[in-house]
């Protein structure tokens, strides 16, 4: 009997133990790496539906304000034609304020239009 291929597989089978081990490790690995693709890819998709929701309820609070603004001015502009109404120099230059500030803010508006565009 030859002793050479009894140690040349005995010297064998712990490289294939090794190798297989690393082989149930790199599966572990895959395993583990595309469950967290899939959670970071979930919690974008949240965050992303988040910062819709914010920018729709922003452009929501946007038109209330300029509803709200848009009624003061009315208001405004209903007391001053009331001949009794003795509107004193308050009223007008809370008109006026309003109305710089109406003017600023669609200044601002477009501004922010302007450098979002991707030229």
């Amino acid at each position: 009997m030859d002793i050479i291929p009894i140690v040349l597989a005995a010297m064998g089978v712990p490289s294939a133990i090794t190798a297989f081990c690393f082989w149930l490790l790199e599966r572990q690995i895959q395993k583990r790496d595309a469950e967290q693709k899939e959670e970071r890819e979930r919690r974008q998709r949240e965050i992303d539906e988040r910062d819709r929701q914010r920018k729709e309820y922003e452009l929501c609070q946007l038109n209330m304000t300029m509803a709200s603004m848009a009624l003061a001015e009315a208001t405004a502009s209903a007391v001053e034609r009331i001949p009794d109404a003795h509107c004193n120099g308050d009223m007008h230059r809370a008109k006026e304020y309003a109305q710089k500030v109406k003017n600023d803010q669609k200044d601002f508006l477009k501004r922010q239009a302007i450098e979002s565009m991707d030229f």
